[in-house]
């Protein structure tokens, strides 16, 4: 059962990571899309920044929407 959950959340912050690759996710979308809480969605950005992402907030517009730092001035995910 451990085994279980533990994979259940290491599922999620991999959808988590290719959404925020993918562009325009905020934390209320990124709930939406994995339909799991808001804060569900904080504490996995949370967990994944301490293993080293580098996952920030950017302004678009009036929106915010996360970014991998070293991939924000140049996101392309077409090869994968």
């Amino acid at each position: 059962m451990l085994y279980d959950r533990s994979r259940e959340i290491e599922s999620r912050l991999d959808d988590i990571l290719h959404l925020i690759r993918a562009g325009g996710y905020s934390t209320p979308k990124l709930a939406e899309a994995l339909e799991v809480s808001v804060p569900t969605v904080s504490r996995s950005v949370k967990v994944l920044k301490n293993r080293g992402y580098a996952i920030k907030a950017q302004r678009r517009g009036t929106e915010w929407h996360y970014v991998l730092a070293n991939e924000a001035e140049n996101v392309d995910i077409s090869h994968e």
